[in-house]
């Protein structure tokens, strides 16, 4: 009797892999072999970067609140806490938006926080 070696359903997975490595030079998006190692690397980068994104995109927020906050001759950590004091529930994606479309209202918060903590 011979021996299977798969045919139709190795062919098949071969060929998603391959699909999967389309857009990389030479051998890695053509051979099979290459082309599971890439792919390999690539799920896992994929994996650990949408939890990187999060940590780099609060960061982004600090900073655009930290920057539009300084203007004004206060500091971040000031503005927060006065925040938090005030039971303003908005978030840091909120705010950084806000001070960075639309200055003069994130202005006007601030005020409003600032002035009301003293």
């Amino acid at each position: 009797m011979p021996r299977a070696k798969g045919g139709f359903k190795t062919r098949r997975y071969h060929k998603k892999v391959v699909a999967k490595a389309k857009g990389q030079y030479g051998a890695r998006s053509r051979l099979y072999k290459v082309a599971v190692m890439v792919v390999d690397k690539g799920l896992l980068s994929a994996y650990k970067d949408r939890r990187l994104k999060k940590r780099e995109f609060r960061s982004l927020w600090i900073a655009r609140i930290n920057a539009a906050v300084r203007a004004m001759g206060f500091t971040y950590s000031t503005f927060m806490n006065a925040l938090k004091k005030q039971n303003i529930n908005l978030n840091r994606k909120s705010l950084a938006d806000l001070a960075y479309n639309d200055p003069k209202a994130f202005e006007s918060l601030v005020e409003k926080v600032i002035i009301s903590k003293a």
